[in-house]
């Protein structure tokens, strides 16, 4: 089991090769973990409200993240950093 969230987990996605596996969280981070070995390999921070939703894009250099805070975040899946912040959307 990969440990580390806060909270209840709402969301998980392999990246295309399978070697990493990102994870939403009600403590409204995203997670990357090494799936082979399950180390944590970084802490995605900036939504304010449970993420629900994690996909990669086809490539895997991509991550979007779908959060309560009503906005998508895309971020690199190398670095962890976020690219940018998709707001607007209406419940």
């Amino acid at each position: 089991s990969l440990e580390g969230h806060t909270n209840r987990v709402t969301s998980v996605s392999f990246a295309p090769d399978g070697k990493t596996l990102a994870s939403g969280s009600g403590d409204n981070t995203v997670k990357l973990w090494d799936a082979a070995s399950g180390a944590q390999k970084s802490s995605l921070e900036g939504h304010t409200g449970d993420v629900n939703s994690v996909a990669f894009a086809p490539d895997g250099k991509t991550l979007a993240s779908g959060s309560d805070d009503r906005t998508v975040k895309l971020w690199d899946a190398a670095s962890g950093s976020q690219m940018c912040s998709l707001g607007g959307h209406i419940p």
